[in-house]
């Protein structure tokens, strides 16, 4: 763990600008000791761990895809995303979606170059809604994803009936959805995936 610098907290000189990070920096920050962090805009924001059922859907959903992925495609759980909103000197913008399907060749990357996994190399990024995430997850996020150019987004929630809302990019119109869906969840697209939602928990 390595600690936020001191100039990352608010100055006691009301002069002072707070320092906005570039996804270098933060990336180099390391985990924190309890929740985990996002990069908004040049801001470190702090959130607490998931609770356990989170935890779990993210593993059930995790494992029914392992079963159903093509072989050029691997899915990887709570990872670090440049959202790549910015050019790299500048205050940037990095999110830690719980699931996301990306190219193989993607891991090789980050572990011979460094780094975060990008928006550009993800086929799907799923959230799981939490309680105090339902507007993140469904408004910010989605116009974040959107605005990064990841062509789709699936949002899964939890409460009764859990449901799943499949959002694909749709040119300048951002994303567009045909609403949740309950029970099960069948696509062709971007690939052929069944995800049986009622076995999440």
């Amino acid at each position: 763990m390595t600690a936020l610098p001191r100039n990352s907290r608010k100055s006691r000189n009301p002069a002072a600008e707070p320092h906005l990070f570039t996804v270098a920096d933060y990336a180099a920050l390391g985990e924190p000791e309890s929740g985990y962090t996002e990069l908004q805009e040049g801001r470190v924001l702090l959130s607490p761990s998931p609770s356990p059922d989170h935890n779990h859907a993210s593993l059930r959903l995790a494992m029914q895809f392992l079963e159903q992925l093509p072989p050029d495609l691997e899915v990887i759980q709570d990872v670090d995303l440049d959202l790549e909103l910015v050019p790299p000197g500048e205050p940037g913008f990095s999110r830690r979606p719980d699931l996301v399907v990306i190219p193989r060749g993607a891991r090789d990357r980050v572990s011979e170059e460094g780094g975060l996994l990008r928006a550009s190399e993800v086929v799907v990024v799923v959230e799981i809604v939490s309680p105090g995430s339902k507007r993140l997850d469904r408004v910010i996020k989605r116009g974040e994803y959107a605005d990064a150019g990841i062509p789709h987004y699936w949002i899964v929630d939890l409460d009764h009936p859990i449901s799943l809302v499949a959002c694909h990019l749709a040119g300048e119109f951002g994303y567009q959805d045909a609403g949740d869906v309950v029970g099960g969840f069948t696509t062709s697209v971007p690939f052929p995936v069944t995800l049986a939602l009622d076995a999440l928990v």
